[in-house]
């Protein structure tokens, strides 16, 4: 009988299913559901800089003194702060499989060093969730991937549990930008993040946000790249993201490289028993195919297979439409 147990940045996980970071991960009660239906880990609900700068602006005065300012910012921010450290511990007193936490952050400084607080309150591993818009015409891109290298050096100063380190697909090169994260100590690498985005009611014409889940179909460029990075490095961690709502697509996932991956939009769109099922189908399929462990049949069709490294890249593209009729 196949069995789902594998290791992920030195964490035993009883499945490769990750719930990632989302409003489900906050509520301690889904949770304890997501553990019954057989998760591998739960990376609890970000912390975002901007939730806490706005909820400290939106307490302060026009008019007042300094002293006032820096008071209710400090004030706002150890409260959001202490509330996150009390949900570790809860997840950490209530749960058998690892608690990760969440950072979500758009620039290096002093408060990222409550990491070390949420390492103290029990967290067995850290993911950065970081997303720098780069909207200067005067910035290098290499000025804008620093800055991603800086907030980890920091975070990686202030905790000695590992940092998975989440981040979006525009990059100019990716292999290269992850193989520098990798050197300047992640210990996993997150594909991809999903941001806000904008749209436009031509109606109303008033701006607004777009919807916020993924689609199954997004999984392709997730694919790709999860093939192409664990490829290149078959001992890079990876915890590819985005359109993960399937037992099938874990499978593709896991045979492209993958160490563990993450479900997130499926959780809202099924409800937590999707883990169930997702655990249920990829147990099947290795019971079918003869494989006994997750390892047996992890990246054997990455790009390091040459036979499959062309399907990875651009020109497979001109190859199939070549041989349509």
């Amino acid at each position: 009988m196949a069995n789902l147990k594998t290791r992920f940045i030195g964490l035993e996980l009883q499945s490769p299913i990750i719930a990632g970071s989302c409003g489900l991960t906050a509520d301690i009660k889904k949770l304890e559901e997501m553990e019954a239906n057989g998760v591998g880990a739960v990376i609890l609900k970000s912390v975002f800089e901007e939730q806490i700068n706005a909820e400290s602006s939106s307490h302060i005065s026009e008019s007042g003194y300094p002293e006032e300012t820096d008071y209710i910012r400090n004030y706002v921010r150890a409260n959001t702060i202490q509330k996150y450290i009390d949900l570790v511990k809860e997840a950490k007193s209530r749960l058998s499989i690892p608690v990760i936490g969440s950072i979500n952050c758009l620039r290096d400084g002093e408060w990222l060093s409550f990491a070390r607080e949420l390492e103290q309150a029990g967290a067995d591993a850290l993911e950065l969730n970081a997303f720098i818009l780069p909207t200067d015409e005067f910035t290098e891109s290499a000025e804008i991937e620093q800055l991603y290298f800086n907030l980890l050096k920091h975070v990686k100063t202030e905790v000695k549990i590992p940092v998975i380190v989440k981040i979006g697909r525009y990059f100019t090169n990716l292999p290269a930008f992850v193989s520098k994260l990798k050197a300047y100590g992640a210990d996993a690498v997150t594909i991809f993040n999903r941001f806000y985005e904008p749209d436009i009611d031509i109606e109303t014409m008033q701006m607004g946000a777009a919807p916020v889940f993924s689609s199954e179909a997004e999984l392709r460029t997730t694919l790709r790249w999860t093939g192409i990075l664990c490829g290149k490095d078959p001992k890079l961690a990876l915890c590819p993201s985005t359109g993960v709502h399937s037992g099938a697509s874990a499978v593709k996932l896991l045979l492209a490289g993958a160490g563990a991956v993450q479900v997130c939009s499926v959780l809202y769109e099924k409800g937590v028993e999707a883990i169930r099922d997702m655990n249920a189908f990829v147990s099947g399929w290795m019971d079918k195919k003869g494989f006994r462990s997750v390892e047996d049949f992890r990246g054997t069709l990455s790009y390091a297979d040459a036979a499959h490294a062309d399907r990875y890249e651009r020109a497979q593209f001109m190859k199939y439409f070549s041989d349509r009729k």
